[in-house]
């Protein structure tokens, strides 16, 4: 499967020296090499969010960290905005139904929100949002710093779903007044499914729930991280895997890799420029396209699975539409350490597909309008 790219929005693509730090040998995760693991990994991690605050690790999934940041601090009476444009905002106020009293704030998937609405939603009784920051259902980025100013004037803990931005993106959590940040493994980082990360501010601990899950209870991952050691069993290979993409991260430099993710992203969109795809949404300002997935409207005169399908018989693997966007649009992940060459790479191949299909009357215009965006 070597030569085969996989462009989709995550699980990315793991570089060969993460699945060789992998394979190291176990280790006592209650001993002193643990902790030493730890202390560098949770330090580490800090600068991707923006952050002061400890960032603790969870063996789990993204999910495990979005239960924890809303399970935490929230109780059955309390009130919880959750903005929902797109499947995983959907995947907050779903949780949200489990610990809290959520009101549904909805905009149309693909469009983002507007501020003004979103302060009108906000009521006295009102004690957390929660949003999300890139929302890769739909290719948008909302505007984080601008819902961090409503809910610091309206003394509301911020809850923030960073999954695919951190680590991809310009992320200032402690600038932005995010009280709560959740990360996943699999995405920006570049290592495999199964650790999520999430950030805390002081505040957010001074309303620390009474009623608190077992598993994700972060007041256990508090006091243990005082030790530098995890409350439960975690993960040791994927500790391995994100020490490793840490000092990835570290050499290649964080400035340098989210501009390499902006500049992929919009040497996609200028593509689809140049072979007439319609972006979705088609949005203004382009800083509210996500930097780490980019979401098209999937052409008249071809399905989505001769489209997508095509693709694959080729070695290329990109993600269809979920929920009703479903054979609708097609989306591009360029996250963690892919490089130019794998985004021309499923450009050409696209254009293939395309030209198979009667769609083009020649190719190479995408690819020539990406890599004057790369070379830029």
């Amino acid at each position: 499967m070597d030569d085969t790219y996989l462009m989709i929005p995550g699980p990315v693509p793991v570089a060969s020296r993460i699945l060789r730090a992998m394979a190291k040998p176990m280790i006592s995760h209650r001993g002193s090499e643990f902790s030493r693991l730890y202390e560098y990994c949770a330090e580490g991690l800090k600068p991707l969010f923006g952050t002061q605050n400890d960032v603790y690790i969870l063996s789990g999934t993204g999910t495990l960290g979005m239960e924890a940041a809303v399970s935490n601090f929230l109780e059955k009476d309390d009130e919880v905005v959750c903005l929902v444009n797109g499947k995983f905002g959907d995947r907050f106020y779903k949780i949200a139904q489990r610990y809290a009293s959520p009101r549904l704030v909805e905009v149309e998937w693909g469009s983002s929100f507007d501020i003004e609405k979103v302060e009108e939603a906000i009521t006295p009784n009102t004690k957390a949002i929660t949003f999300v920051h890139n929302e890769t259902s739909t290719g948008v980025k909302n505007p984080a710093r601008e819902i961090g100013r409503i809910a610091q004037e309206h003394d509301c803990l911020l809850i923030m779903d960073g999954i695919t931005s951190i680590g991809g993106d310009d992320v200032r959590v402690d600038e932005w007044g995010v009280d709560v940040a959740v990360l996943g493994s699999q995405k920006c980082i570049g290592i495999p499914p199964g650790l999520s990360f999430v950030s805390v501010s002081e505040r957010a601990w001074e309303q620390l729930s009474d009623f608190r899950p077992f598993y994700c209870d972060l007041a256990a991952y508090r006091k243990s991280h005082a030790k530098l050691q995890t409350p439960y069993t975690p993960a040791l290979s994927l500790f391995f895997a994100l020490e490793e993409a840490l000092h990835i991260i570290e050499e290649e430099g964080l400035e340098r890799r989210i501009e390499r993710h902006r500049r992929a992203s919009s040497a996609i969109r200028a593509a689809m420029d140049a072979l007439g795809i319609e972006m979705f949404p088609s949005i203004e300002p382009p800083s509210a396209y996500s930097n780490t997935v980019c979401a098209m409207k999937i052409p008249e005169g071809i399905s989505d699975k001769e489209l997508r399908g095509g693709l694959q018989q080729r070695g290329v693997f990109v993600s269809g539409g979920q929920e009703h966007l479903k054979g609708r649009i097609f989306r591009l992940g360029t996250m963690g350490n892919f490089t130019y060459r794998e985004v021309l790479g499923a450009l050409s191949v696209l254009e293939q597909v395309l030209y198979a299909h009667g769609l083009l009357s020649e190719m190479g215009r995408g690819v020539e309008a990406a890599s004057k965006v790369i070379e830029e």
